[in-house]
């Protein structure tokens, strides 16, 4: 959840969407997002919209504890379900983020999840995730949580290398996310991912590999990989430009990514879209394609987005303002913004091109046809693909998707 909102106009003290919101919508899935701001520590590359204690202490009061955040969310809930009026759709997907979801105890995340399926019914096969942090959790908390209705939990692993935790700041030790993963198959969970992060300073391409067998050796059915990203204001891009740890370029990174491909393939794991890979489709995030295929998502939390129809809005940053306005009856969203046709189709281009499915190619306009043509040439995108009608990236497209995309949502 970044730390940054866009602008946009003023939302509705009730939070009352427009007609063209709903339009449709019984024909689109419907999830949930549901953010959980508090972390133990903040971690040194780390751009997202939460918190420690010590960053809210006097700033926000009881508003803004831990303590009570699940009723506070709960509200937030039962304003959605206001809000969406008769919608008859049920959640097909809900994803609890953060932050750190388990630092709450496993009965308030269960709460939250009770509530949204009091106030719209979850479908029999929904796909229910948490985010873990590999410290965070011991079996007793993981079997709370399947009894509570999980059926999907995410490790942040980032690393097998201690030196390389160290210096992105995580606290879990070696060996804990591989732990993490026994422990949930054990308590029942369906699909467990982890995430991994590469090209962190000081990072070889043997520690790369030796976090990609740990990873695959410990038997998730899903494994995200993302490029580090130095984010301006950051602990890390403050070392960085002090000349404490060296910066990692582009051509390693794309070293890194073809390591995890080969890596991941010979574990039988398939590229779905360019940063994640699952043993099977059933071990897709269904969450995650419900954002990068344009579905309706209602994102509870202190900075969360929001979607439907077209209609983007997002929540006040901080916990205490946020928790104030829904207890005083308001809608704690901070803006909106509506998506002319011509934004969603741009969007739908960037977003599903990165998608193993690709995106079609009546989506592009005449420039970025021709973009699309000499991508084509130059083995960026597949040829079968494209002669059915689809733009889909090759391996090579992958390393150079933000440029292809570029060209051509021209």
């Amino acid at each position: 959840m970044p730390s940054v909102l866009p602008d946009g106009e003023p939302v509705p003290e009730d939070g009352a969407l427009p007609a063209s919101a709903l339009a449709g919508a019984a024909d689109r899935p419907l999830g949930f997002y549901l953010h959980v701001p508090y972390c133990a520590t903040r971690c040194g590359y780390c751009d997202f919209n939460t918190y420690t204690a010590s960053e809210l202490r006097g700033s926000g009061g009881a508003l803004a504890s831990r303590e009570n955040y699940a009723d506070t969310l709960i509200d937030e809930i039962r304003l959605a379900r206001k809000v969406l009026g008769d919608d008859p759709r049920r959640v097909e997907t809900v994803f609890v983020g953060g932050g750190t979801p388990t630092l709450l105890p496993a009965a308030d995340l269960a709460r939250m999840l009770a509530a949204i399926r009091d106030e719209f019914g979850l479908t029999d096969d929904a796909e229910i995730t948490t985010e873990a942090n590999p410290e965070s959790v011991d079996p007793a908390y993981l079997d709370r949580l399947r009894a509570g209705g999980f059926n999907r939990v995410s490790f942040g692993m980032q690393s097998a290398r201690q030196h390389v935790l160290q210096v992105l700041d995580r606290r879990h030790t070696p060996g804990r996310p591989e732990a993490c993963v026994a422990e949930a198959r054990a308590a029942g969970f369906e699909h467990i991912n982890l995430d991994l992060i590469y090209g962190t300073p000081g990072e070889s391409d043997d520690d790369w590999r030796a976090s990609l067998d740990a990873a695959t050796g410990a038997g998730p059915d899903h494994i995200s990989a993302y490029a580090l990203i130095v984010e301006e204001g950051t602990q890390l891009a403050r070392r960085i430009r002090r000349g404490e740890v060296p910066m990692t370029d582009d051509d390693v990174h794309a070293d890194r990514y073809l390591i995890a491909e080969q890596a991941l393939a010979a574990a039988g794991f398939e590229w779905y879209e360019v940063s994640n890979w699952a043993t099977s489709a059933a071990g897709r995030c269904r969450h995650n394609e419900l954002y990068w295929t344009g579905a309706d998502w209602w994102g509870a939390g202190p900075g969360a987005h929001s979607h439907a129809g077209g209609v983007r809005w997002w929540n006040v940053k901080h916990p205490g303002a946020y928790a104030q306005a829904l207890a005083e009856g308001r809608t704690p969203g901070a803006g909106r913004e509506l998506l002319t046709d011509e934004d969603r189709r741009v969007e739908r281009i960037l977003l599903e091109l990165r998608l193993a499915a690709g995106c079609p190619l009546d989506l592009l306009a005449p420039a970025g046809a021709r973009a699309a043509a000499r991508a084509l040439t130059d083995g960026l995108l597949q040829s079968g693909p494209y002669e059915d009608g689809r733009a889909v990236l090759t391996l090579r497209g992958r390393l150079l998707a933000d440029a292809v995309v570029r060209d051509l949502v021209d």
